[in-house]
């Protein structure tokens, strides 16, 4: 792929990831209000557990790194579990918004497949 391409793709990533994370954190925007009783007890049950907080923290943290352009590889993988987790929410429990998980996922897929030297090592059996 083209590299400024991919340079805006991982910028834009880190700044969604950024913004998400510091709103979980300094709640400067109010999220979409849940609309089914699913939706309201998973997230009560995330926030209560403090879950959502370690949650914003991993988020501020890639998306400093993605924007600094340190770590990124690391990062694509961590924000893994992030990307899938906010995937499974949207089209399970928040279809209205399912873009929000979709476009997450799918910028994390396409910075995975272009980090996929840095983890050839990895993936190698001893």
């Amino acid at each position: 792929m083209n590299a400024k391409l991919i340079m805006a793709i991982r910028i834009a990533f880190g700044l969604t990831i950024l913004f998400f994370g510091c709103n979980k954190l300094f709640y400067f925007m109010d999220p979409p209000a849940p609309e089914t009783k699913g939706a309201i007890y998973f997230l009560k049950a995330l926030t209560s557990s403090k879950t959502m907080m370690l949650v914003a923290i991993v988020e501020v943290t890639a998306g400093i790194s993605l924007l600094a352009n340190k770590f990124a590889a690391l990062m694509m993988v961590i924000l893994m579990s992030i990307s899938v987790n906010a995937f499974l929410y949207h089209i399970k429990l928040d279809p209205k918004n399912w873009f929000i998980g979709v476009s997450l996922l799918a910028m994390n897929v396409v910075m995975l497949y272009f980090y996929r030297d840095s983890y050839k090592e990895l993936l190698q059996s001893k």
